[in-house]
C-alpha cells in the first residue's frame, strides 16, 4: 500500500516500527498535492514549511524512543475558515484574502499538541455557505470520484482532499449538512458531531447556534480517533460541554440495537437509485439482528424553511463586522475608488468583498430580523425548532438510532445548481434537521448510484457519538 493511502492507524504502526518517518510520510503526501491538485483544486494554502517543520519534530521524538500519540507525524488538512496562526485564513471570501490567523482555534491547539502535521488549508464555500464548494471567491473544487462533479459543501475541499489521498484526515465544520454532504458526495467518512461536544473557538462563524466542527477520514475508526483528540470542554467557547471518553460508553449489542427508520425521509424526490442503496444497507443491520421500527418525524416538512431563516439571521448578524474599516475587504484602499462619505465605504466593501450567495443570505438574515418581520419569521422558526427537537427526542424514547440518506442525488455536475438557489438548498433537506436540533450524525459510504458514492445517515441521541460510530462500523465491514 502506498504511504498516501495509509489510515491513520496504519501510519501510527508505520512510524512505530520505524518503516518510514514522518518527514518521508508528510513528504508523499505534499508531492502527491503537488502533482494532483492542480486537477482537483481542494486547497487554497498548502503549508509545506510548516508540515516539514512539524514531521522533524515527531522523527526527532521517535529517534529518541520516547513514545508519541497516535496522531503525531500524521499528516491533515484543515477547513480554511479554522484558524491555523500564522497562516491565512481567508473562509474562500475575497473580503478575508490578506487575512493572517493571530491565533490557533481550540481544535488545532489539541491537534498540535497530539503532534499533528498540517499539510494545508482547504476550498470551502463562502463563509461555509453552499452545498457545492462553487461559492469560493477562489473558484470550484471538483469531486475526485468525477471531476466533472462537485465535491458537496461547505467543506468540499476537505472531503475532496481525503477522497484524493492528500492527507490522512480532514477537519470541516457542519451547519446544515456541510460535512456529512461532501463526505457523501465523495464517498469518505465524516461525522457531525454534538453541538457543544467540540469547541467552536477559533472557527469563522457563519450561524453560532448551528456550526459545528468535526472530521472527515478514511474509516469508522480513524474517525473515532480524531473526535477523541478535539472534543471536550473549552473555557473560551461557553457552548462547549465536558464529554467521556468514548471507550468509557457502554453501548448495547447489536442485536438489542433498535433502529428507526423515518417515514418524511423516504419521500417522492429522492433518487430511486439512491434510495435503493439505503435500503440494501439498512437490510444489512437486519441481517446482523439489529431492530428496524418505521418512526414519523412529523416537522421534518418545516425544518429547511426553519433552517434558512435561522441560519440567514445568524449570517447577517455575524458577517455584520466586515464593514470596510474594522475588518476585511475595504474599497477604501483601491485608488481608483470615487467613494464619498462612510456609507458608500460599507456599501462598496460588502458588495464587492463578498459573492453573490453571502449577499443572498446576508438580505435574506437582514429581513427576517427588522422591524415588523421578526416576529413572524425568526420567533416563528425558533418555536418550529423547537417542534423538531421534540419530535427526536420522542422518537429517541423507541430508538437508539435513525438511519436516513444523506442527500436525495448523488453528486451533481459542476454548474447544474448554481444559478438556481432553490433547488441547491434542497441538497440540504436530509441533514438540517440534525443541526437544529444539535444532534450527532454521521455519513458512512454504503454504497453507489450510477457509478457515484452515496452515503448512509446515522443520526444519534445528543453525545452518543460511540453508538452512531459504532453503528457505521457495521456498513464499512460489509463494504470492504
Amino acid at each position: 500500500m502506498k504511504l498516501t493511502e495509509l489510515t491513520i492507524a496504519q501510519a501510527h504502526q508505520g512510524l512505530k516500527k520505524k518503516e518510514f518517518s514522518a518527514v518521508e510520510l508528510t513528504k508523499a503526501f505534499l508531492n502527491r498535492i503537488e502533482q494532483e491538485d492542480k486537477r482537483i483544486a481542494s486547497f487554497l494554502t498548502v503549508t509545506q514549511d510548516l508540515a516539514t517543520a512539524q514531521a522533524k519534530v515527531v522523527d526527532e521524538i521517535i529517534f529518541r524512543g520516547n513514545d508519541f500519540p497516535i496522531l503525531a507525524g500524521i499528516p491533515m488538512a484543515v477547513k480554511d475558515s479554522i484558524l491555523v496562526e500564522g497562516i491565512r485564513c481567508t473562509a474562500a471570501s475575497k473580503t478575508l484574502e490578506n487575512y493572517t490567523a493571530p491565533y490557533d482555534a481550540t481544535v488545532i491547539t489539541k491537534l498540535k499538541k497530539e503532534k499533528a502535521v498540517i499539510v494545508g488549508k482547504t476550498n470551502l464555500d463562502e463563509f461555509a455557505m453552499g452545498s457545492s464548494t462553487e461559492n469560493s471567491a477562489f473558484g470550484p473544487t471538483r469531486n475526485p470520484r468525477d471531476l466533472s462533479r462537485v465535491p458537496g459543501g461547505s467543506s468540499g475541499g476537505s472531503a475532496a482532499a481525503m477522497a484524493a489521498n492528500f492527507c490522512c484526515y480532514s477537519l470541516g465544520s457542519d451547519t446544515g449538512g456541510s460535512i456529512r454532504l461532501p463526505a457523501s458526495f465523495c464517498g469518505v467518512v465524516g461525522l457531525k458531531p454534538t453541538y457543544g461536544a467540540v469547541s467552536r473557538y477559533g472557527l469563522i462563524a457563519m450561524a453560532s447556534s448551528l456550526d459545528q466542527i468535526g472530521a472527515i477520514t478514511r474509516t469508522i475508526e480513524d474517525c473515532r480517533i480524531v473526535f477523541d483528540a478535539i472534543k471536550g470542554k473549552d473555557p473560551l467557547d461557553s457552548t462547549s460541554v465536558e464529554t467521556q471518553p468514548l471507550s468509557h460508553s457502554v453501548t448495547k449489542s447489536l442485536s438489542d440495537l433498535v433502529i428507526g427508520l423515518p417515514r418524511e425521509y423516504f419521500i417522492k424526490g429522492i433518487d430511486p437509485e439512491v434510495e435503493r442503496v439505503i435500503r440494501e444497507a439498512i437490510k444489512k443491520y437486519e441481517g446482523e439482528g439489529a431492530k428496524i421500527v418505521e418512526i414519523s418525524l412529523p416537522h421534518t416538512e418545516y425544518a429547511l424553511s426553519v433552517y434558512y431563516i435561522i441560519m440567514a439571521s445568524e449570517v447577517s448578524a455575524n458577517l455584520e463586522r466586515y464593514d470596510g474599516i474594522k475588518y476585511g475587504y475595504s474599497e477604501i484602499k483601491n485608488q481608483k475608488s470615487k467613494i464619498k462619505n462612510l456609507l458608500e465605504v460599507y456599501l462598496e466593501s460588502r458588495e464587492k468583498g463578498f459573492g453573490a450567495e453571502a449577499r443572498r443570505r446576508i438580505m435574506l438574515g437582514t429581513y427576517a430580523l427588522s422591524a415588523g418581520y421578526y416576529e413572524a419569521y425568526y420567533l416563528r422558526a425558533q418555536k418550529v425548532r423547537t417542534l423538531i427537537r421534540q419530535d427526536f427526542d420522542q422518537a429517541f424514547e423507541k430508538v437508539d438510532v435513525i438511519l436516513t440518506p444523506v442527500s436525495p442525488t448523488p453528486a451533481f455536475k459542476i454548474g447544474e445548481k448554481i444559478t438556481d438557489p432553490l433547488t441547491m438548498y434542497l441538497s440540504d433537506v436530509f441533514t438540517v434537521s440534525v443541526n437544529l436540533a444539535g444532534l450527532p450524525a454521521l455519513s458512512v459510504p454504503c454504497g453507489q448510484a450510477y457509478g457515484l458514492p452515496v452515503g448512509l445517515q446515522i443520526i444519534g441521541k445528543p453525545f452518543d457519538e460511540k453508538r452512531i460510530l459504532e453503528a457505521g462500523e457495521i456498513i464499512e465491514k460489509h463494504a470492504r
